[in-house]
């Protein structure tokens, strides 16, 4: 698929993802806990962890069901993530997506509950009955999964961050901080993509789209750091100038704007450089998505 049919697979990729979420996330679990998993999931977000799940599968050839439910799967633990992490023992915020944040809307248990039962989801989702995702495809996508949610990925990466707050970092503890604590979520939706092949990729194609991986998963944080200083709230759809007003390491922080800036232009050069090096004639999709994510405005 040619790089100008970018918009049109984006809205059609994006509708599918939002259909099987709207389908898998239960509005019917016990005490209105099923109106608050549907309230932080449905209805907004960039879905752009499904976009890379389903654009890394699209330039392998993987397969169609388990790319879906991987793409779901992905989102699924990044709302339960931001569920806790706008709560009062996290970052506090009161705003996420243009609306009021789950703890805001639904109580602090309640939310606690939404994102344990989100997490949960995410691998039910991954486990599906009969023969049309391979149980060791299963495996290995649980697997990606997990290890990018975990200790060694996003959960670890948010200790450091909390355990950072009034702290100066230098870029080295920068960078190693939010490649876990985002990046690792956005390398794992690459992984899990890649996953869906059968056979197996070449170890040097692997390798390169770990590389494409790790590159946009930290252009993701730089291009954040910039937009929480020079975009508002109405246009990022949470609380501006949160960073600087709790005190956080940022890359503008350490960097300054312009700095920050040229750092995002150079991962995004070697995003696209990675997949050059993938081997793959296949990927139109994803250097698509290297720029969205470079180029975004919220």
């Amino acid at each position: 698929m040619s790089a100008p049919d970018f918009p049109a697979w984006s809205a059609l990729a994006l509708a599918r993802v939002e259909q099987a979420l709207t389908d898998w996330v239960p509005a019917a679990a016990p005490a209105r806990l099923g109106d608050a998993m549907r309230y932080a999931v449905l209805d907004g977000g960039k879905r752009l962890r499904p976009l890379l799940v389903l654009a890394s599968a699209d330039a392998v050839q993987g397969n169609g069901s388990a790319a879906l439910r991987a793409a779901c799967a992905v989102e699924l633990i990044h709302a339960y993530s931001l569920v806790h992490d706008d709560m009062p023992c996290m970052d506090n915020d009161v705003l996420r997506r243009g609306k009021p944040t789950v703890h805001v809307r639904y109580g602090e248990a309640q939310a606690l509950l939404a994102g344990d039962a989100l997490q949960a989801l995410a691998f039910e989702l991954l486990t599906p009955e009969g023969d049309a995702v391979p149980p060791a495809m299963q495996a290995a996508l649980c697997g990606l999964l997990a290890r990018a949610a975990g200790a060694a990925g996003m959960a670890g990466g948010q200790a450091i961050d909390l355990a950072s707050v009034g702290r100066v970092l230098t870029e080295a503890e920068l960078r190693a901080m939010h490649r876990l604590k985002t990046g690792a979520l956005l390398q794992a939706a690459v992984r899990m993509g890649a996953a869906c092949a059968a056979p197996a990729l070449p170890v040097a194609t692997r390798a390169a789209l770990d590389d494409y991986g790790a590159a946009i998963g930290l252009a993701f944080q730089v291009v954040d750091d910039i937009l929480d200083v020079t975009a508002d709230s109405v246009q990022l759809g949470k609380t501006a100038g949160k960073d600087a007003a709790a005190d956080k390491p940022t890359y503008v922080s350490l960097l300054g704007l312009a700095e920050a800036q040229a750092l995002a232009a150079r991962l995004h050069a070697q995003a696209h450089h990675a997949l050059d090096a993938s081997g793959l004639t296949t990927a139109a999709l994803l250097r698509s998505l290297a720029d969205r994510v470079v180029m975004r405005e919220n």
